[in-house]
């Protein structure tokens, strides 16, 4: 059986074919033990750690805060501010826990049935007993893994861009949230919760020490989208191109804007963003931007594609930076454009499939065309790292 035909313990018995075809962006799906004897890599004092590093993404929530309902503050936090937290009524979420601690990273290896390229990071919720960050909707697709402790979900169905929010808060907080019949869990740690965009969603602590690892997808919005590629394509074209009439003819009236006007624009338009080849260029680009540009450390000095080939022979690995982002599209049978980090790259069409594996970098990388010219411009990008623990245990 092919790996889309292939039932899995991950996604409730339905193979990757089954579940996309009935619940991706299409229906919740609460999925009991999905990760059978599943233990937390991360203990809460781990979590309560990176909030305290000033280059952690981190938010306190307080119910019921020191100026505030709902009080929201952003880290890095210290030991003063935890200290002072009641014994409930609030949650700790840190973004980009897989950036930093490489075994929650390695859990992505589990969603290997979606792009890669779609994934956006895991967020770590930490709450005591009766923590919350209210009823809420979200405009991506998430997976709730119960790392530990137990959370207790209600959904609340589609309320739409629409529904009211609680006003003079931070936080986008539904004014009313109505559970949905039989949509009312409580999770249990390898337990997981499967929710397509719009769906209001409510979850609250049912023990102390929960924690919930929040694995979430890059959705760009429509004006996100627009944006962005009408500044790329503008980069592309310049100026030389401009509004032209060629076809004028004597105006009726000279202070109209006629449809002869408005479709010259149309077509205009439509000619310049009517670009297959420099939207696919776009979009990988903008799909494999990191979430945070100042965590890749590019090179110093460049990389000599001799010397990376011959640290490779001698058994050296390459790696992904962390919080790396790579995708790949072909070309040709020969040729392919390798994005990482928002950059593209020729390369061998096998080489760049292979860049875009977790698994570590070793000397058969190099039996690709030119993989040692390539390997070394990520190197110098800050997009490949060279494994440190292999020096380490060298010099121990």
């Amino acid at each position: 059986m092919t790996a889309a035909n292939t039932p899995r313990t991950l996604l409730g018995g339905l193979t990757p074919a089954q579940f996309l075809s009935r619940h991706w962006q299409k229906s919740p799906l609460l999925i009991r033990g999905a990760l059978p004897d599943f233990v937390s890599p991360l203990e809460p004092d781990d979590l309560a750690g990176l909030a305290c590093e000033p280059e952690v993404e981190s938010r306190l929530v307080e119910e019921q805060g020191p100026e505030k309902a709902w009080q929201v503050s952003h880290g890095p936090f210290d030991d003063t501010t935890f200290a002072r937290l009641p014994e409930s009524g609030w949650s700790l979420l840190v973004q980009a826990v897989d950036h930093y601690v490489p075994e929650v990273a390695g859990l992505l290896a589990q969603f290997d049935f979606l792009p890669q390229w779609r994934l956006d990071d895991i967020m770590v919720s930490y709450a005591p007993s009766g923590g919350s960050v209210g009823p809420h909707v979200d405009q991506y697709d998430v997976f709730l893994l119960q790392a530990s402790g137990r959370r207790h979900w209600q959904l609340g169905g589609k309320p739409g861009d629409e529904a009211p929010l609680i006003a003079g808060i931070d936080l986008r907080i539904l004014d009313t949230f109505e559970v949905q019949p039989d949509q009312d869990w409580v999770l249990e740690p390898g337990d997981m919760l499967y929710l397509p965009p719009g769906v209001a969603h409510h979850g609250v602590s049912a023990s102390d020490d929960c924690m919930t690892f929040s694995i979430g997808f890059r959705a760009p919005s429509v004006d996100e989208t627009v944006t962005a590629f009408a500044d790329y394509i503008g980069e592309q074209l310049g100026d030389a191109q401009r509004y032209a009439d060629a076809d004028l003819q004597p105006p009726q009236h000279p202070g109209e804007l006629d449809d002869a006007a408005v479709e010259r624009v149309r077509a205009l338009l439509l000619a310049a963003i009517d670009r297959p080849d420099q939207m696919a260029q776009w979009f990988g680009r903008a799909m494999t931007q990191p979430k945070y540009l100042d965590q890749l450390v590019p090179s110093d000095s460049p990389s000599d594609p001799a010397e990376v080939e011959a640290a490779l022979r001698a058994g050296e690995h390459l790696l992904h930076s962390p919080g790396s982002r790579f995708a790949w599209r072909g070309q040709t049978p020969t040729q392919a454009t390798l994005f990482a980090d928002g950059d593209a790259l020729d390369c061998d069409p096998a080489l760049a499939r292979r860049l875009c594996d977790a698994e570590p970098l070793d000397q058969e990388s190099l039996a690709h065309p030119e993989a040692a010219t390539v390997l070394a411009a990520l190197l110098d990008a800050g997009s490949l790292c060279w494994d440190e623990d292999e020096d380490d245990q060298d010099d121990a």
